[in-house]
């Protein structure tokens, strides 16, 4: 019997490494890139990821290959921390896999994807959001 693509997706899971919403800045603070592999039109949707680079699946392989003529420039290495974002955290897991496959040894995925992320922006916006700030005192 073949496998599913849940079934993929939990191998893939398994050789990779989830990282958290609030774990993205102190990773690019260290040096790590964040990989934004969704299409343009999803992307146009949902939002943009602030300090991602954008880079589409298709060639997600050729522009993180260390070694490779059309590397991005952000890649340094195979030991560079690498995480790959979507929409929903499925296809970066298998994005980050074939990385693994390409030899980076911290190749990760955002957990829940994009829309963790964002969902986590909301729930620390709100969090430092002063009640009643701008509102008019009532001086009756």
């Amino acid at each position: 019997m073949s496998p599913s693509a849940d079934d993929l997706v939990a191998e893939a899971r398994r050789r990779i490494r989830r990282v958290q919403p609030e774990d993205l800045a102190a990773l690019q603070a260290s040096g790590g890139v964040v990989i934004d592999i969704r299409p343009s039109a999803q992307r146009a949707a949902e939002g943009e990821l602030e300090g991602a680079v954008v880079v589409e699946r298709n060639v997600l392989e050729w522009r993180l290959d260390p070694g490779g003529s059309h590397r991005l420039p952000e890649v340094r290495d195979h030991d560079q921390a690498v995480v790959v974002v979507c929409s929903a955290g499925y296809a970066s897991s298998l994005a980050a896999a074939s990385l693994v496959d390409l030899g980076f040894t911290a190749a990760a995925d955002l957990d829940g994807g994009f829309e963790a992320y964002a969902a986590w922006r909301r729930r620390t916006q709100s969090e430092h959001t002063v009640p009643g700030a701008g509102r008019t005192p009532d001086t009756r």
